[in-house]
């Protein structure tokens, strides 16, 4: 197999670097290595986060895919560290010419450091008090839907109508309501009145 198809491949395989190196400057490393020289791997390196250089040899894994053919082609989403002790996310690509050799490898090293911090501010953030409440908070308008659908729900419950519900029920259900923030809907009370077949002084002394 001719230099030129390998050359080919490093070539084409280092666009892809810098394009994805510059779309993440300072987040993610790319780095292209010529696995036909182990002493001197690096030939492109995009978002420098390690400090290597072009001509830098390879590290552990590249030496791997060296020596083993069968080594895997794409290792993903694997723990690593960068030299200063920031925490890294990698992923190796192997790239294999048309004989079954490799002949490069594409890298890509994310900083991961960034996001943990981020993702503790966002966990302090959208933290809660645990503490006792009197009653449960819905954020939500009340409308006159639901108070209807609530009263038959109520009603279905006691296997009755809501007409026919017996006045202790029929207290309960008032005073849920009000609870609830259902009686500060529009013509919420002359709706209740139709619904159970009650007066409106009813109503207001269910209240009381």
């Amino acid at each position: 197999m001719s230099d030129a198809e390998d050359e080919l491949l490093l070539r084409e395989t280092g666009k892809i670097a810098v394009a994805i190196g510059r779309m993440f400057p300072g987040l993610c490393e790319v780095v292209l290595h010529d696995l036909r020289d182990p002493d001197h791997t690096v030939r492109v390196i995009e978002s420098n986060l390690s400090g290597r250089a072009p001509g830098d040899p390879a590290t552990e894994l590249g030496l791997a895919r060296i020596q083993d053919p069968d080594y895997p082609e794409v290792l993903q989403n694997y723990p690593n560290t960068f030299p200063d002790g920031r925490p890294a996310k990698s992923t190796s690509i192997g790239v294999k010419n048309s004989e079954g050799t490799y002949v490069a490898a594409l890298c890509l090293n994310l900083d991961v450091s960034l996001f943990a911090s981020a993702a503790k501010s966002l966990a302090n953030l959208v933290r809660t008090d645990e503490q006792e409440q009197p009653l449960t908070e819905t954020l939500r308008a009340r409308t006159a839907g639901e108070l209807r659908s609530l009263v038959e729900e109520f009603a279905a419950a006691h296997g009755q109508t809501p007409r026919g519900l017996a006045p202790a029920a029929k207290k309960e259900l008032v005073k849920t309501l009000q609870e609830q923030g259902f009686l500060q809907v529009k013509h919420s009370v002359p709706a209740l009145t139709e619904l159970l077949g009650l007066a409106r002084a009813t109503i207001y002394n269910y209240l009381r």
